[in-house]
């Protein structure tokens, strides 16, 4: 961590730290599975970072076949909490946003990080769990988070320190691919449907506008909220403490 020229640790030479680690954020923000550097050998804020962007539903640059609709879920609720707390009357597209689409939209955010945060839990309590990881601590932690983190959000790169080639996580992951990949579809097309049905209504002062800088800001607020705060308790428990653990 410390020699000269930095941490060069799990790199190729001919790209060095900064596009090593720009590749590493651009690719699990974009969900293209990528690598060009070992992410287990980043530092623990460096791994952070990747992780993080995976667990936010992949929308910054509009993840591979799912960073769409896990946007535009995160805009429904921004539209309706926004709506419920200054009195506007929550609509998108001309249509309204009522509990049915609440319903839906809660439900394509929420059960990637349930199904996420469970595999860790249960990794890192059973013996077949624990043998993937190759180190120990917090470490060995957010190996298996940012597996299962992996798993569950559409990416497909690795921290490429885990040895998840046996029946446990074949198994496990398998599982939770299926349903956070596949039964996602369900409460999506379900939306789709709904708002499909609706009839469109006219613009009115009671309107929120969702077309400005004011809209762009509440809505990364919600998207940190709803997506960053369900992972920070995992990873206090690895990169975090890990990096603090660096100092001591």
């Amino acid at each position: 961590m410390t020699q000269a020229g930095g941490n060069m640790a799990g790199k190729e030479v001919r790209f060095g730290i900064v596009n090593s680690v720009l590749w590493g954020v651009a690719t699990t923000a974009t969900s293209n599975g990528s690598v060009n550097a070992m992410h287990d050998a980043f530092t623990p804020l460096g791994g952070l970072a990747p992780m993080l962007l995976m667990q936010l539903g992949e929308v910054i640059f509009g993840g591979v076949g799912s960073g769409l609709y896990g946007m535009l879920a995160f805009v429904l609720v921004a539209v309706f909490v926004a709506g419920l707390l200054v009195g506007r009357t929550p609509e998108y597209l001309h249509k309204k946003v009522e509990v049915f689409e609440m319903k839906m939209a809660v439900l394509v955010l929420l059960i990637p990080p349930a199904l996420v945060l469970l595999g860790t839990a249960v990794a890192v309590l059973t013996p077949a769990g624990q043998l993937g990881a190759t180190n120990g601590g917090p470490h060995g932690f957010s190996q298996i988070l940012y597996a299962f983190s992996s798993q569950g959000n559409n990416n497909g790169s690795a921290f490429a320190g885990i040895n998840s080639n046996q029946p446990f996580y074949n198994i496990l992951g398998g599982m939770i691919m299926l349903i956070a990949r596949y039964w996602l579809i369900v409460p999506i097309l379900a939306l789709a449907g709904s708002l499909a049905r609706k009839k469109r209504i006219p613009l009115s002062a009671g309107t929120l506008p969702t077309h400005t800088p004011l809209f762009a800001g509440w809505l990364l607020l919600v998207i940190l909220l709803v997506g960053a705060l369900s992972f920070l308790p995992a990873l206090a428990l690895g990169p975090i403490v890990e990096h603090l653990l660096l100092g001591s």
